[in-house]
């Protein structure tokens, strides 16, 4: 009798532990099974950030394409009404025609669109520093042209990677290149346009200069 309960708890001992046994590799599996679902949720996620990163920084590029687009009519708006061929049509033309323009450069400026830069500390010094640069030789436009235009091109030649027509400015180069890649694109596109600008300006004034000397060779033609 005695050696038959001893039987018979061994047994039962024996089927505890193998249900242990089967508990405890069933956690193992458990445990297994959730960490590679854990993983293919991590690649899953990571992927689909990795599309978004894509299609975030077309999104930015296309707002940035809008932005030089609105500098650009603006530009063009701002060159058609103060051409010489303004100048040479009747008052009624041109009062008719700086209405229109007018009426497109106001729809224009609704539309607002805005690119932040990202910055650091010294990134923001050194824009700042680049804009005074430039705004001090801007202010001096009137005083001497040749000189400023002269100098503009100095410092874009400090912002291409062609090879320059004339001296570069060292010292802008070096604060440019302490930029953000962004504001260096839009440092160099606000040279662009100052240098256009003055580049139509001589055009008007060689042209003006010429129909005053033929105005003045037409009077001295007459007086002989």
């Amino acid at each position: 009798m005695a050696q038959a309960k001893i039987s018979a708890k061994a047994s039962e001992g024996a089927q505890q532990q193998q249900q242990q046994q089967q508990h405890s590799g069933g956690q193992l599996r458990g445990r297994f099974y959730r960490s590679t679902s854990m993983a293919d949720r991590s690649s899953r996620l990571l992927e689909n950030l990795d599309q978004l990163e894509l299609r975030v920084e077309a999104f930015r590029d296309a707002a940035s394409a809008m932005e030089q687009e609105k500098e650009t009519l603006l530009e063009m708006i701002h060159n058609i009404q103060n051409s010489q061929d303004m100048r040479h049509i009747s008052e009624g033309e041109r009062e008719e025609l700086n209405l229109t323009a007018n009426r497109l450069m106001g729809r224009t400026l609704t539309v607002e669109v805005s690119v932040e830069t990202i910055r650091n500390a010294q990134q923001q010094e050194s824009l700042l520093h680049a804009t005074k640069m430039i705004d001090e030789i801007v202010n001096k436009l009137l005083d001497d042209l040749e000189d400023a235009k002269i100098r503009l091109m100095s410092l874009y030649g400090a912002c291409t990677s062609d090879v320059p027509a004339g001296p570069i400015d060292q010292k802008f180069q070096s604060v440019v290149i302490g930029c953000a890649i962004e504001d260096q694109k839009k440092i160099k596109r606000r040279l662009e346009t100052l240098l256009r600008n003055l580049e139509n300006s001589e055009k008007s004034i060689t042209l003006l200069e010429h129909q005053k000397s033929s105005i003045r060779q037409s009077c001295i033609s007459k007086q002989d």
